[in-house]
């Protein structure tokens, strides 16, 4: 049996009662399941009748590091000429990404506005307002474009979006709650009862720097932005994924925000667990140290290096690295 202990002048946090009427598809983290019924799906196309082939150049890489139990880190994520277009317009964004995550890397993506990093990212979760046109994503052996949105991140798959929705009469309590025990229940572990919970949340809260009164508090309403961004960073905390994507984190926050942020998000690096960063500026880098950098350009990765690569960015801009 657990025992808490509070200090007096720690409000007690407010457990959860569960409605009935709250479906955990609905509201899982990271909004994935509130994009509503999805419309993303794969179309088979031959990518060699696409006329626009993309060039990449590749500046450095690491090789895997090896280890006495594990040998070479495995692939985690594995994107092979991906193409996708706006459902809705049919405005064609993707132009054959590829990207190979290994276990344990730390991969940043750069690009001017409307190269198609944010896409890429949300077509990697399953976002309906894309459909994928070719290619191929296989996350962990298992093909990523077959999954729906929420099995996608049952699978171990987490997104922090720029504008993190809010989602009016949930609270942080009950929704961390519910999303714990569905990924939980995905790998066949038993569920926690709100007082386990409460155990196992704590040491987050602590590390995301907030305050468990926010557990009280409807997801994301009325928070500020750094409130927003830390909320998102606990929701990954809690599902425990492998691989993280994280649009943007760093817009605004304030420096001490992005440092804890930051702490937060090195944290939870393990040999094991991998990271997809999307930033605009190096000042994230700094904090979070990529493994490798890759420039998006024209709906395609055309260049990867790196960290070195973000601090030509930094110093030169993007004319100094395109290939157009």
């Amino acid at each position: 049996m657990a025992c808490l202990c509070f200090p007096s002048t720690t409000p007690l946090p407010r457990f959860p009662s569960l409605s009935p009427r709250v479906s955990i598809t609905k509201i899982f983290p990271s909004s994935i399941s509130l994009f509503g019924p999805s419309r993303f799906r794969s179309h088979g196309v031959d990518l060699r009748s696409q006329a626009t082939a993309a060039t990449l150049t590749v500046d450095y890489r690491t090789p895997g590091e090896e280890t006495l139990d594990t040998g070479p880190p495995r692939i985690l994520l594995e994107v092979r000429d991906l193409s996708a277009i706006v459902a809705e317009s049919r405005q064609e964004i993707l132009r054959g990404v590829n990207l190979i995550i290994n276990e344990g890397e730390v991969h940043a993506i750069m690009g001017k506005n409307g190269s198609g990093k944010s896409t890429f990212a949300k077509v990697l979760v399953g976002h309906p307002d894309y459909e994928v046109t070719g290619g191929t994503v296989s996350f962990k052996g298992e093909d990523l474009l077959n999954m729906e949105p929420e099995m996608r991140s049952h699978a171990g798959v987490f997104m922090s979006f720029q504008s993190p929705v809010e989602i009016p009469g949930v609270s942080n309590m009950d929704f961390l709650l519910m999303a714990c025990n569905a990924r939980r229940e995905k790998r066949g572990e038993p569920a926690l009862s709100p007082i386990e919970f409460f155990g196992f949340l704590s040491p987050k809260l602590v590390a995301v720097n907030m305050n468990p009164k926010f557990l009280d508090r409807n997801v994301n309403e009325g928070f500020s932005g750094g409130e927003k961004k830390r909320n998102e960073i606990l929701q990954l905390a809690v599902l425990e994924a492998e691989l993280a994507i994280l649009d943007e984190i760093d817009s605004g926050l304030d420096v001490d925000a992005l440092q804890d942020v930051a702490k937060a998000v090195n944290g939870l690096l393990t040999p094991h667990k991998s990271l997809l960063m999307i930033t605009h500026y190096q000042r994230l880098l700094d904090y979070i140290k990529p493994s490798y950098v890759h420039i998006m350009e024209a709906g395609a990765i055309v260049r990867t290096g790196s960290f070195s690569l973000a601090k030509q960015l930094e110093k030169e801009g993007y004319r100094s690295v395109s290939v157009a």
